[in-house]
């Protein structure tokens, strides 16, 4: 195997694929990335596997002789990302027999010899031959996956939560993720444009949030206009994006019905700027109790006015007004500032509005205008 390609190619599709090599994998081979030059379509591939989730992108480069090695990924990349601008040669002789055969890598200031292992040990990615496929808008994806995905469930006893669910239909996609505490869900039209498989029914399906937060790297490549590519079956998910692949396993149980921990009535609403309010808190947040992280929202009709307030023992306190559309009767009610953030973050609104009842009762943001967002926050418990 040998061939030529430019440093900046090589170093931008190492990076794409070796954020999901393991940093202490189950067999050696799964440290390594596979490389594969193929002198007939003048292209390289590289691929990272951890047997979960695995990705392969590849970039043109020029093939003096096709084949394929597998090298150390971090080494690898350390190596690459120094390399000045310009041209780089990797060439592997194969020596039929021979373990842990040096592939060279030579660049215009110097040349590195590093052991490879053979191709033959890294595992195929999986292939869903008999399986489903449908062709979703990047822009549609990109929506959800950045307004949901955000609040999966990082406990990996609770499997289930640690993904985000997708319902398709040829008409929305629903994206929806709850660790507990919160519930994010954005729906997302489909246009007419959006074209996706004639004969391909409803479904819904969950996927691990890691894989969807990989998929959504690769998504701010692409162009806006650009479809991406999902095949399925049982147990496995393939997403296509131009040169890129991605596959994952589906995760396994039933969601919860997460509809039925929205609340259908409300008797307070407060309409606020989304920026300041997310300005105000960041503020307050400085001096939140790093054990529960409470602040405090004030809810005041008669002033028209939301108090956000902090009190830390033996630190100090802390307090910030902004002025608000409000509904119902005043009320004090608490939350975990770090998810209240995390929440406004994702919205692009400019304005948003909290549906309230009580201060034990969950609370929803809507954005008022643009995608259509429903964020659940659980309150905290305030203590007197």
């Amino acid at each position: 195997m040998k061939f030529n390609c430019s440093k900046t190619d090589l170093n931008i599709n190492l990076s794409r694929v070796s954020r999901v090599v393991p940093s202490r994998p189950t067999h050696p081979v799964l440290g390594n990335v596979l490389l594969v030059a193929d002198a007939e379509k003048g292209r390289v591939s590289l691929t990272a596997f951890d047997l979960s989730l695995g990705i392969r992108t590849s970039f043109h480069a020029s093939v003096i002789e096709g084949g394929m090695i597998t090298l150390p990924a971090k080494l690898l990349g350390d190596i690459v990302s120094r390399l000045p601008e310009g041209e780089i040669t990797i060439a592997y002789e194969d020596n039929s027999g021979e373990d842990n055969a040096l592939t060279t890598l030579t660049s215009a200031s110097g040349r590195f010899q590093i052991r490879a292992m053979s191709a033959e040990e890294f595992p195929p990615l999986p292939v869903v031959e008999n399986g489903s496929l449908v062709m979703l808008p990047k822009s549609a994806l990109t929506e959800g996956l950045r307004g949901a995905a955000f609040a999966a469930s990082t406990d990996e006893t609770k499997q289930v939560l640690t993904g985000v669910h997708l319902i398709c239909s040829h008409y929305s996609l629903e994206f929806a993720a709850t660790d507990g505490h919160r519930l994010a869900m954005v729906e997302t039209a489909l246009d007419e444009d959006s074209v996706t498989s004639s004969e391909l029914e409803d479904f819904e399906v969950t996927i691990p949030a890691r894989a969807l937060r990989e998929l959504e790297k690769m998504l701010s490549m692409a162009q806006d206009t650009e479809l991406v590519g999902l095949n399925f079956d049982e147990g496995q998910m393939v997403f296509e994006l131009g040169d890129q692949i991605l596959t994952c396993r589906k995760l396994e149980g039933v969601y919860p019905d997460y509809r039925k921990l929205i609340p259908t009535e409300f008797t307070r609403t407060a309409t606020l700027e989304r920026k300041r309010l997310l300005s105000g808190l960041e503020l307050v947040a400085v001096l939140a109790d790093q054990k529960n992280n409470l602040v405090k929202f004030t809810i005041n009709g008669e002033e028209s006015e939301v108090s956000l307030s902090v009190e830390a023992a033996d630190v100090g306190s802390a307090k910030e007004s902004l002025p608000g559309q409000i509904t119902g009767l005043d009320l004090e009610i608490g939350f975990n500032v770090k998810y209240f953030m995390e929440g406004l973050k994702t919205i692009s609104a400019a304005e948003i509005k909290m549906h309230l009842n009580e201060c034990n009762q969950p609370v929803i943001l809507t954005p008022m205008s643009g995608v259509k967002v429903t964020y659940l926050l659980m309150p905290v418990q305030l203590r007197n």
